[in-house]
């Protein structure tokens, strides 16, 4: 077990793939974690994500943190990034995960994209599922319902040929 073991025999678990009941969020939240917590520098990356590909691989990326904070990175796109380099594969699902700061404590938790990672994913990877945090657990949810009503542009067809599906 991963876990810190606590007073009276509790056991004190930092990484929060124990939450998942699904095998595959328990297995990008692992990665997302291992990544974060191995690659983890206060004030510049906090955050991991990590994307399957339908043939089963699984590409991370770590949250780039700027001085001019619209200049950030986040994890999710990061991810992104690295799947489009290295597969043509349909992305399927995603996880993130935020490391806390040594003034605060506590286990790393799971966390949702934000909008502008919402709608990118959504412009790549419309199929995709993305844990959430729900009830103190990391659920798999079609990233679909977190994006409602996903802007749709003129750029390019609603199918692009270079598209993860």
């Amino acid at each position: 077990m991963n876990g810190h073991t606590l007073a009276a025999g509790v056991v004190f678990n930092p990484n929060p793939a124990g939450t998942c009941p699904d095998e595959t969020a328990a297995r990008l939240v692992a990665t997302a974690y291992e990544t974060i917590r191995s690659r983890y520098v206060e004030g510049r990356r906090q955050i991991a994500a990590a994307v399957l590909a339908a043939d089963g691989r699984v590409f991370a990326g770590v949250h780039l943190e700027a001085m001019v904070g619209c200049y950030s990175l986040c994890a999710e796109r990061a991810a992104l990034a690295q799947a489009a380099i290295y597969t043509d594969q349909p992305l399927v699902a995603m996880a993130a995960v935020r490391y806390p700061k040594p003034s605060e404590g506590g286990p790393a938790r799971i966390v949702a994209p934000c909008g502008g990672c919402r709608e990118l994913l959504s412009d790549h990877a419309p199929g995709l599922r993305v844990v959430v945090p729900r009830e103190g657990r990391g659920l798999l949810v079609p990233l679909a319902e977190l994006l409602p009503d996903k802007y749709v542009g003129t750029k390019w067809a609603t199918t692009p040929a270079n598209y993860h599906q």
